[in-house]
């Protein structure tokens, strides 16, 4: 594992003096007042699946690349290359150089204000790096995968199929050199473990369930076994599933379901989507946009998490935004770009692509957490539907309006009375937000967009004829 580590290491250093080449190459191509910045990446991924207990797929990539962001004046140009050869470098920087002169000036185009970048050597430790996940070879991830899966199928005879298990792992770093003088790396890591097993249900139909835990650190993991036994637990649940007549009710979402929902919220607080006009939170700063129970948070300080980082794309030092704080709208998230045209500072959501281009996103995107239990939640809900998936994609990001497939359960005097199947939810989100009744305390960071369960007080659910 120390050599891991110090293999990774050695490999962000190597990136970073790459950067340094990339930069003054396309300074000294690009003439006077060219601004360059650099990204590069370096990586490796394995995603070993089993199915019925025999390897179905083995899949291990290596990755390198760069992308080059140059400003001249008004005039933006990004590119990248996974071709690191001098003659590729030569190529890539001379083809940036050669884009920006044919693009055309945009007013708010320009880097971030070199006063705002951060000091890397104060930037905090999140510990996103594990050794020992980064090391995972393939026969380890089969073997996870197999005793996941193994342990599915013995937790009941009625599951009688699967449609596998999957070991996944990233390990990896980034670096970014910026022309203004900013120079940082980070690295990080990412393992996970995901188990469907499937039982036959009545009238020939397959019920299919899952279950999967994800960490950055390996050992924070969920045993495969537990894994597999719960996987198994969501499938059987599902037997008997039938769909219910049209009406309206309290509609319950656990965790998965509810983390959807709320990352159709980050979306709408993006600051590119505020200057496009294309949500439907636009001009609702400092208004109410939810009730009382909602506080969403993005944190890219948690240490750990799926969405840290220890400074954005552009340099600046990560922070923590409240978005919502008790059902007011506080901020959108902006990198440099948004809030120059939106005439307002950069709240370090800054992200760059490959080709080094900036955007805003979210880090840990978190619906804060409520006092009650799951459980509480559910047994204070006397009829309604508790929500496990959601199908399709039907959201209007301008109206708010919503509209999707669902299934879960029906709750009847406070307990899962029976699976439900062929449902549809909906409601405008705006008046979701504002009629959450209930946020549970069984927030988990599997994701960096993550939610505990909440109740909305009323939606309606459309199924078969009332």
């Amino acid at each position: 594992m120390a050599e891991s580590k110090l293999s990774i290491d050695r490999e962000l250093n190597e990136l970073l003096e790459l950067g340094d080449r990339i930069v003054r190459m396309a300074q000294e191509r690009g003439g006077a007042n060219i601004v360059a910045e650099c990204l590069l990446r370096s990586g490796a991924e394995l995603s070993a699946k089993v199915r019925k207990g025999e390897p179905e797929l083995v899949e291990e990539a290596g990755t390198r690349s760069a992308g080059l962001r140059v400003i001249k004046g008004k005039r933006v140009a990004s590119t990248s290359t996974s071709d690191l050869t001098d003659h590729g470098i030569e190529r890539f920087v001379a083809d940036a150089i050669e884009l920006v002169g044919l693009s055309q000036e945009d007013p708010f185009a320009g880097p971030a204000d070199p006063k705002l970048l951060c000091d890397p050597a104060a930037a905090p430790d999140l510990d996103l790096y594990d050794p020992a996940g980064g090391a995972i070879d393939a026969a380890r991830a089969i073997a996870m995968s197999k005793e996941g899966e193994a342990a599915a199928f013995a937790f009941d005879p009625r599951i009688t199929n699967s449609e596998g298990a999957t070991f996944g792992r990233t390990a990896g770093g980034s670096a970014i050199v910026l022309s203004s003088g900013f120079r940082a790396s980070m690295k990080g890591s990412y393992a996970s473990l995901t188990v469907v097993p499937v039982a036959a249900d009545e009238g020939g139909k397959n019920r299919r369930g899952y279950h999967w835990t994800a960490r950055r650190h390996l050992a924070e993991l969920d045993p495969p076994a537990e894994v597999g036994r719960e996987a198994a637990r969501r499938t059987l649940r599902k037997l008997g599933a039938r769909t219910v007549p049209t009406c309206e009710v309290p509609v319950v979402f656990d965790p998965d379901a509810a983390r959807s929902i709320l990352g159709m919220l980050a979306g709408c607080v993006m600051g590119s989507a505020i200057w496009r006009k294309s949500s439907y939170l636009l001009g609702r700063e400092g208004t109410r946009v939810a009730s009382d129970f909602v506080t969403a948070v993005d944190d890219p300080l948690l240490k750990r998490a799926p969405g840290s980082r220890p400074f954005d794309g552009e340099g600046l030092a990560s922070r923590r935004n409240v978005v919502v704080e008790r059902g007011m709208l506080r901020t959108y998230l902006c990198d440099s770009y948004s809030a120059r045209k939106l005439g307002r500072e950069s709240t370090a959501s800054a992200v760059r692509g490959g080709g080094a281009g900036v955007g805003p996103s979210t880090s840990n995107f978190v619906l804060q957490p409520g006092s009650d239990s799951n459980e509480a939640i559910v047994k204070g809900t006397k009829r309604g539907l508790y929500v496990t998936e959601m199908m399709g994609f039907g959201f209007n990001a301008v109206t708010g309006d919503f509209s999707r497939g669902a299934a879960g359960f029906w709750i009847e005097n406070g307990e899962l009375a029976y699976p439900v199947s062929e449902v549809t939810i909906s409601l405008n989100v705006d008046q979701l937000w504002q009629t959450v009744d209930a946020v549970g305390s069984d927030l988990d960071l599997r994701t960096a967009t993550a939610s505990p369960t909440f109740r909305v007080a009323r939606m309606t659910v459309a199924g078969g004829a009332s």
